[in-house]
């Protein structure tokens, strides 16, 4: 969806997000806002604060949990074969 709002930078740089766009996006008062540049313009980003992150990933624990393990299964198994070739 591509909606044209168009607003008035003030003398200190600053521009209001409009009310709509700050509901939509959860955008509140201290939220952090990336400013990237493309071809097309300037694109802003809310970066979401860590504490909203916050078990994000709940429905691959297990996946996650079987890497870890396997990681830490791999990396013993180097070791011991790193010692059996001393």
């Amino acid at each position: 969806m591509v909606k044209a709002m168009s607003y008035t930078v003030t003398c200190k740089g600053t521009v209001t997000i409009p009310a709509e766009v700050r509901r939509r996006y959860r955008i509140k008062e201290g939220t952090k806002i990336e400013f990237i540049e493309t071809e097309q313009g300037i694109l802003l980003i809310p970066v979401p604060p860590l504490d909203q992150l916050f078990g994000i990933d709940a429905e691959h624990s297990n996946l996650l949990l079987q890497m870890v393990r396997n990681l830490r299964k791999e990396r013993q198994e180097e070791i011991n074969h790193e010692d059996t070739d001393l």
